[in-house]
C-alpha cells in the first residue's frame, strides 16, 4: 500500500525538500510531530513516551521563540541534550512550533489529569512527584530538582536547582512563589537580552490542592552533592 500523499509531503518538507508547498499551521505541525517520531520520546496527553519531558503543557511553560530556537539546534542550547537535531525546514519547524505553542493541557481527556489517579489522592508527596514530572517542571529544574538546565543571561547561565528549597522556604512561601511564577528572571547583564525561559504563574493551571502537593514534594528534595539552591 502506498503511503498517503500528505505523509509524503510532510516527510519531504520536514527534511527541507518541499518548501514551496509545505503544509503550515498547528494541524500540519501535529502531523510533523508524528512524522518526525517525536512521540518516541515525548508524551502529549496519554499518547507517547516518557523518555523525554511531557509536552502536554509545553505551550504554557515555554514561548514560541524558545521552542523555535531549541528545535532548530538543540545542542546549541544544551550541549549534552539527548534531543536530536531533526534538521527540519523552516516551514516545517514553524508549523511544529505553532502546534506545540498551543498545548496548554487540553489533551488530557475531559480535564482528567494524571495526578488525579485515586491511588495518589491520599499521598500529597506522591501526587506532587507526578505533578512535577507531568506538568513539566522536570524539563527546566531537572530530575529530583538537581538543576543543570541552561538559560540565557541569568546568574551562572543555569535555571536554579530546587533540591534545597527546604532551607529557604516554608510551605506557604513556596506555594506562593509557584502560584505567582517568576515571569521576569533577573538578568546577569542588565544591558543584555531578557532570559528566554521564565517560570509561568502555575496558579493559572494548578488549584490549591495541586499546589500544596507540588510544594510537599519539593520540600522532600535533597541535593546529591550538597550544592545550595539559589531559587
Amino acid at each position: 500500500m502506498k503511503p498517503p500523499l500528505i505523509a509524503l509531503v510532510l516527510l519531504v518538507a520536514a527534511c527541507g525538500g518541499a518548501e514551496s508547498y509545505a503544509p503550515v499551521g498547528p494541524a500540519a505541525g501535529k502531523a510533523y510531530f508524528t512524522q518526525a517520531g517525536c512521540a518516541s520520546c515525548h508524551r502529549i496527553g496519554d499518547v507517547g513516551s516518557a523518555v523525554g519531558p511531557d509536552l502536554t503543557l509545553v505551550g504554557f511553560r515555554h514561548s514560541a521563540q524558545w521552542l523555535d530556537l531549541f528545535i532548530k539546534n538543540p545542542q546549541a542550547w544544551k550541549k549534552n541534550t539527548l534531543m536530536p537535531n531533526k534538521r527540519m525546514s523552516d516551514e516545517a519547524r514553524k508549523a511544529l512550533v505553532d502546534y506545540l505553542a498551543m498545548l496548554e493541557g487540553q489533551d488530557w481527556e475531559r480535564g482528567a489529569r494524571p495526578w488525579d489517579a485515586p491511588s495518589l489522592m491520599k499521598d500529597a508527596v506522591a501526587r506532587g512527584r507526578v505533578i512535577y514530572a507531568r506538568a513539566g517542571c522536570v524539563g527546566c529544574h531537572g530530575v529530583g530538582g538537581a538543576g543543570g538546565y541552561p538559560n540565557n543571561n541569568v546568574a551562572g547561565g543555569l535555571i536554579p536547582a530546587l533540591d534545597k528549597v527546604q532551607d529557604g522556604y516554608t510551605k506557604a512561601e513556596l506555594i506562593a512563589k509557584i502560584k505567582k511564577g517568576v515571569p521576569r528572571p533577573q538578568k546577569a547583564d542588565p544591558e543584555g537580552p531578557a532570559p528566554l525561559i521564565a517560570m509561568p504563574a502555575w496558579g493559572e493551571k494548578l488549584d490549591e490542592r495541586e499546589l500544596d502537593a507540588l510544594a510537599s514534594y519539593l520540600l522532600t528534595l535533597r541535593p546529591a552533592k550538597g550544592e545550595k539552591s539559589d531559587w
